[in-house]
């Protein structure tokens, strides 16, 4: 199936989404210049647009915070 991107919703705390983005970012900014670096990763930047990227992966991260702080992770 697709692949499909999450976002970042714009409700909320504006400082941890910012560092989230800054992070994200950080990652795959190691990640175009590195070629040890997370395959799946590569492959999105290939397929989309640097930000969308950045939003997709902050929004991961995002994710698994909230799992590993409610327990499942």
């Amino acid at each position: 199936g697709k692949e499909l991107l999450g976002g970042i919703s714009k409700m909320g705390n504006t400082e941890l989404r910012s560092l989230l983005v800054n992070g994200a970012t950080s990652v795959l900014r190691h990640a175009r210049n590195n070629d040890k670096a997370l395959p799946w990763l590569t492959a999105l930047l290939a397929r989309r647009p640097f930000k969308v990227v950045a939003i997709a992966l902050a929004n991961k991260i995002a994710r698994i915070i909230w799992a590993h702080n409610e327990g499942r992770g």
